[in-house]
Order: structure tokens, then sequence, then C-alpha cells
């Protein structure tokens, strides 16, 4: 019997310190997300980190939090509900950190029955801390607990054109009736490091104007090329001027070189040279959550306003909306009928 395995990134139990930091703990920890050797990693979560950043996340979590609790498991039990009622197969949902772990996802599906299991990352790109992350564990989770199980993959959908459809008409459905001088795509950032020890070429990934536009396999596990291909694609597709959108990234952490141009110095940057009205999108996220309701909707509307800027526009996740929804049915279904290549 097949199932899905529907996986977001993870939430706090709640936005007391406490939570914050148990959860910031489980998150940082991981080798993909902060890529050193553990004995520093250590010194610098648990030295540093944890003894500064919880109060401050709480806080900050405490603003965007639901009487139903975290928007983002919020937001993606909404959406695995109204898949399930499209689909003839079990869908669970689990998080790669937090209290809804994969192995319990796994372990629900085993006790429905299941032992074919697509995992699905709630990421439209690959990501060392993200896709890849979640990838591994369940790999790992699966060889040690479930070995009769058989696990397969849906490759990132970055530039499937159902999803850019999609996403498209959710900018535009959002957008209509609003002025906008400006259409924003900001992507949550990573280290550059990241883009370099996922190029599979050894040497394509220059971290630079040409690499990105320049055909290589090393797109295939470039995030920073996805995310620009996104943006590619949506502007094509809303048949927008290349001077009305572009791409920057935001949430970066430490003081090693990420990601460029920053989302704050972008928001601030066009606020200053005179753009009155600005939307933004963050199509790095399927589900609202911490960095897309604080840190775009508040703190990034707080920057323009104090630039000069005036209308601020913030484009929802694609959540649960119908169409979202009908193409993951729709990718499920074509999985179970064997109509859908997957890894």
């Amino acid at each position: 019997m097949k199932g899905i395995l529907l996986v977001n990134l993870g939430s706090p139990d709640s936005p007391s310190p406490k939570d914050v930091k148990k959860y910031l703990g489980e998150f940082l920890m991981d080798e993909r997300v902060i890529d050193v050797p553990k004995w520093a990693r250590t010194l610098l979560v648990k030295g540093i980190i944890l003894n500064t950043r919880p109060k401050t996340s709480a806080k900050a979590y405490k603003k965007i939090w639901w009487k139903e609790g975290s928007p983002l498991i919020v937001l993606s039990e909404r959406l695995k509900e109204k898949v399930q009622k499209q689909v003839d197969i079990p869908v669970v949902l689990a998080m790669r950190y937090g209290s809804m772990k994969i192995k319990n996802g796994l372990q629900d599906l085993v006790d429905k029955g299941v032992d074919e299991v697509l995992i699905i990352p709630l990421y439209p790109q690959f990501a060392m801390a993200t896709t890849e992350t979640i990838l591994v564990l369940a790999e790992k989770l699966t060889k040690e607990f479930f070995p009769h199980i058989s696990l397969e993959s849906l490759p990132p959908f970055y530039n499937n054109p159902e999803y850019i459809k999609v996403l498209s008409a959710s900018i535009k459905n959002h957008l209509k009736g609003k002025k906008y001088d400006h259409l924003l795509f900001s992507y949550h950032g990573i280290p550059e490091r990241h883009i370099r020890k996922s190029d599979i070429t050894k040497s394509h990934c220059k971290i630079d104007k040409s690499c990105c536009s320049t055909s290589s396999e090393a797109h295939a596990y470039c995030y920073k090329h996805q995310c620009v291909e996104v943006t590619r694609l949506v502007g094509a597709a809303l048949e927008m001027e290349p001077e009305m959108f572009s791409t920057s990234f935001q949430s970066r952490l430490g003081i090693d070189p990420w990601l460029q141009p920053y989302t704050d110095r972008t928001i601030e940057r066009l606020g200053k040279k005179g753009t009155e009205n600005m939307a933004i999108v963050t199509p790095a996220f399927v589900s609202d959550c911490l960095e897309t309701l604080e840190e775009i909707a508040m703190e990034g509307e707080e920057i323009f306003h104090e630039a000069g800027g005036k209308d601020f526009t913030t484009v929802p996740c694609l959540n649960d909306d119908p169409n979202w929804v009908a193409l993951l049915a729709k990718w499920i279904q074509a999985w179970n009928k064997k109509a859908l290549t997957v890894s």
C-alpha cells in the first residue's frame, strides 16, 4: 500500500523562551544547517546562540502566534487535510524539527498499512538545510526502524510549469487592485559555502552574476539558481518588465558571506531611491511562518516606511490555496498510478 509523507521545517511547541531554546538547539545543531565541525558547532550553538537568541526569538514568535498554535504548523495541517480529501491514499504530515518528528510520521503510515512512501519536502528549491537534511534523516530512519518500507521523494519543483502557473496566479490574485512600483522576490538565505558544497561539478558555482544563467548540471542542486529561476519564470508569466521585479535573500546568521543581495538592505534601498509602493513575495516557503509573518510583514514594512516608502504589500505563501492543493493532489495521484517519475 502506498502513502504520502509531507514534511515542512517545524516550529517550537510554544512561543516561550524554554520551548524556543529547545527548538533552536535541535535546528542549529543539524550539521547541514551549520556545517562546521561538531566541536565548533557545539561551541557556537550551545555556548553562544542558545544563551542569547531564545528570548529574542520568543518575542518574535509571540507576535505571530495564533490561538490554534504555530502558523506554520496550523497552515501545514490545513494543507494536509485538504490534500487528503482529494487523494485515495494516506497522507501524513511531519516536521524536520520539533515534536512532529519524521519517525512518528513514518510510524503513522506503517500503522495504516503503508509500505511504499513518497516523501514530499515542502520546499520548491533544493538546499542542504531543507530538502537534503529531510531525505538523509528519512533514509536513516527507514533503514534503522522501517527496513521493509520503499522510500521515494518528490524532486524540487521550482521550475515545474504547473507550479509556476499556480504561484503566478496566487501572486496576481493577491496583487489585484493594488498599486506597486516593484515586486521583490525574497528567498531564505544560506551561506555561500553551501552553494559550493552542493556543486556536483566542483567548479561551476562561482556565485557571481553569470553562473546561475549559464547551463550546467550543477543547477540540479544549486539553491541560488533555482531561486533566480523561480523569479525569472514568474516574472515572465506575469509579463513584467525586468526593472519591475528583483530577487533578494533574507535571514542571514553569523559573519560568513551569505547569498546576496540581502532583503533588508534591498527594501531600504528601494525606499530611499523613491519607490513609494512595493510588494514582496517569499517563494522559498509554501507555508507562512516566522520568516514571512514577522521578518517580512512586520520588520520589512518598518524598514520600508523608515526609508521613505508608503505602501508595503506582503503576498501570502501558497498555504492551502485551492490551486496548490489540487496540484499536490495531482502529483500524488500520478505517483500512485506510476505516472510520475520521482527519485
